[in-house]
C-alpha cells in the first residue's frame, strides 16, 4: 500500500511545488494511477513467485515483502510525505458520485468483480480447490503454481489500489501509510467467515467483516478508547474467531 501510494503520489504532485519529486515533468493523473497500480501488481507477482516456485511459506514471503516494501517507500521519499497532489488524483478519495464517496463506489465495484471471479470463473473454482486441498487439486490437473501466482498478483493490485485511495483521501503520499492495517485485514476476513485452513470463505462475508471492523474502530474512537486498548480488542477478536473456526472444522 505505502510503496504504491508514494510512487503514484510522486507522479501526481502539482506543478510549481518546490518539493515535488519531478518538478520539470507534466505527468497526466491517469499515468500516476496506472504506475501506482503496476507497482502493487509487481509486488504481488513477486510474492506469488516466491510462494509458488521456491515453496516459501506464504506468511514468511509476505512478511518479508511487507518489510522490504516499507523500506523502499521510506528510501524513495527520504522518509517525508509527498504533498500537494493534483485534484484529479485526490478525486479517488475525496469526491463523491451521486452523493456517495468515490471510495464506496470503488469498494462495491471491487467486491462485485471479485465475487464474479471467485464464483463464475474457472480461476475462482481453482482458488477454492487449492485452499481446500492443494494435493487433491494438483492430482485433478490444476496448475497450482500458475494459480498461486495469479492470486498473489491480484492481491498486489488490490493492495496498490487501496494505497492510492488512502493517499488520495489524505491528499498526501506518506511512506507510513497502512502501518498496522494488516491486523484489520486479517480480522475482517476471519470475522467474515474465511477459514484459516483455506477453501472456505465468501466475498460478501468479508465485506460484512470489513464494515463491522469499521464500525468497531469508529465506535471505540467515539468512546475515547485508547488506541493501545483498541489493538488489544482486535487481537482478542482474531483469537476468538480462530477458536470458533477450529471448532467448526472439527
Amino acid at each position: 500500500m505505502a510503496l504504491s501510494a508514494v510512487v503514484a503520489a510522486s507522479l501526481a504532485q502539482m506543478a510549481g511545488n518546490p518539493l515535488a519529486k519531478f518538478q520539470n515533468l507534466a505527468i497526466p493523473v491517469f499515468v500516476s494511477i496506472i504506475v501506482g497500480l503496476l507497482v502493487g501488481t509487481l509486488i504481488g507477482f513477486v510474492n506469488g513467485f516466491l510462494v509458488a516456485k521456491f515453496r516459501i511459506a506464504p506468511f514468511i514471503a509476505t512478511l518479508g515483502m511487507m518489510t522490504s516494501a516499507r523500506g523502499l517507500a521510506l528510501i524513495y521519499t527520504d522518509g517525508r510525505p509527498l504533498s500537494q497532489l493534483a485534484p484529479g488524483f485526490n478525486f479517488l478519495g475525496q469526491d463523491t458520485i451521486l452523493g456517495l464517496p468515490v471510495p464506496i463506489w470503488l469498494f462495491g465495484g471491487v467486491a462485485a468483480l471479485i465475487y464474479i471471479v471467485l464464483n463464475r470463473t474457472r480461476f475462482g473454482r481453482h482458488v477454492y480447490a487449492i485452499g481446500g486441498n492443494d494435493q487433491a487439486a494438483r492430482v485433478s490437473g490444476i496448475k497450482i503454481s500458475r494459480v498461486q501466482i495469479g492470486i498473489y498478483t491480484l492481491i498486489g493490485l488490490l493492495a496498490g489500489l487501496a494505497g492510492l485511495i488512502l493517499a488520495a483521501r489524505i491528499g498526501s503520499g506518506n511512506p507510513q501509510l497502512g502501518t498496522g492495517i494488516e491486523l484489520d485485514a486479517i480480522t475482517a476476513a476471519v470475522i467474515g467467515g474465511t477459514s484459516f485452513n483455506g477453501g472456505v470463505g465468501t466475498v460478501w462475508g468479508v465485506v460484512v467483516g470489513a464494515i463491522l471492523i469499521g464500525v468497531i474502530n469508529t465506535g471505540l474512537d467515539l468512546m475515547n478508547v485508547s488506541p493501545f486498548m483498541q489493538m488489544v480488542v482486535k487481537g482478542v477478536i482474531i483469537v476468538v474467531a480462530i477458536i470458533i473456526d477450529e471448532r467448526k472444522n472439527r
